[in-house]
């Protein structure tokens, strides 16, 4: 079992992605959420390659480095598996098995619903409610992991001297923090149909929300890679350079025409195309909105571009909008990672929901 739906102390949220670690650390203050810390660090190219952690000791130093940089006391930390590397299955057992005898009768069962031996796996499962047309049973959705995507973050995080309360899914997570930017959203009911487009360095994945949960996910291979090495290739700089240069400018004036703007119009095209796929495969008609997250939703005014093209209403994730923040929290600099922050966002709530 990994328990990614129990509730534990105060958690740091911590998201290893393919191109960086985040930390985050919020409290809750009266009805609002606080921001106590925050820290991002990159990553080398080759410690975690397609969404797998290729080098946990890397992981650890980058891990050890930013609880030092955001002066967090915690210990306890909330982590992530990717959605792709994760089985989900939702099924039905009687209503009168308590807590126990449900956890029992599931691992019975449920080599029946995963293609792996349960030797290999984490699995863990939540009750969702009674079943709709059969009062007496309850639909459990189950969740299982190889155990090498869980035992590495785990590893990765005891090396650094923390210890793993909560293995989440990425997509639960970002589910998690979208409620907060549905929040911000003028006029929302759970009615509509708002889809999050997650734009990161090599993965762009979109998950709609529909009722405050989400009904589709569909990854592409796109994501702020591909600009770091175009201004690498066009600049003659090392990778490093060209991602210092994307963040913090210095690029000649040629950037933005030649390099920016094709880069921009792929970003929007690769959205509307994830989009045509989930229209063309369910009953859903049209998309009211759309949130840009992940790092590459910080390029300057892509919101209004994109919206543009697609012709939908669109706005950048920023889940700390409503947030009291922290003396040691910079607002500018939260400000502009804030749409990469929505994973570490949603671990970090895990332990104030």
């Amino acid at each position: 079992m990994f328990f990614l739906y129990r509730k534990r102390p105060p958690l740091l949220g911590i998201d290893i992605s393919t191109a960086a670690v985040k930390l985050l650390e919020l409290t809750k203050d009266g009805q609002r959420f606080r921001v106590e810390s925050y820290a991002v660090a990159p990553l080398p190219p080759d410690a975690v390659i397609d969404k797998n952690i290729a080098k946990v000791e890397i992981i650890a130093n980058v891990i050890k480095t930013l609880v030092k940089q955001s002066g967090t006391r915690l210990k306890h930390a909330a982590v992530a598996v990717p959605s792709s590397s994760v089985i989900t299955k939702t099924i039905s057992m009687p209503a009168s098995l308590s807590e126990d005898e449900l956890e029992a009768q599931i691992e019975l069962e449920a080599d029946q619903y995963i293609p792996y031996s349960l030797d290999e796996v984490s699995l863990d499962f939540e009750v969702q409610g009674r079943t709709e047309k059969n009062p007496d049973m309850v639909d459990v959705l189950l969740v299982a992991s190889r155990k090498e995507n869980v035992e590495d973050r785990v590893a990765a995080l005891e090396m650094a001297g923390l210890k793993a309360e909560i293995v989440d899914v990425e997509s639960y997570a970002l589910e998690n923090a979208c409620n907060l930017i549905l929040d911000q959203w003028p006029g929302y009911t759970p009615e509509q149909t708002i889809a999050v487009a997650d734009v990161g360095s090599t993965m762009t994945t979109l998950n709609v929300i529909h009722n405050r949960r989400i009904i589709y996910t569909r990854e592409q291979g796109f994501g702020g890679k591909q600009l770091t090495e175009e201004i690498q290739r066009r600049y003659g700089l090392s990778y490093e350079e060209a991602g210092l240069a994307k963040k913090h400018g210095g690029l000649p004036d040629n950037y933005l025409l030649e390099v920016l703007e094709p880069f921009k119009q792929a970003m929007a095209q690769q959205i509307g195309r994830s989009l045509q796929f989930f229209l063309a495969s369910s009953s859903h008609r049209t998309v009211d909105g759309l949130v840009l997250a992940g790092g590459c939703a910080s390029i300057q005014e892509i919101d209004r571009f994109v919206e543009g093209v697609l012709g939908i209403p669109t706005v950048t994730a920023n889940p700390f909008v409503n947030m009291h923040l922290a003396p040691r929290v910079k607002p500018q600099s939260l400000n502009n990672d804030a749409p990469a922050l929505m994973t570490a966002c949603g671990l970090a709530l895990r332990s104030l929901d």
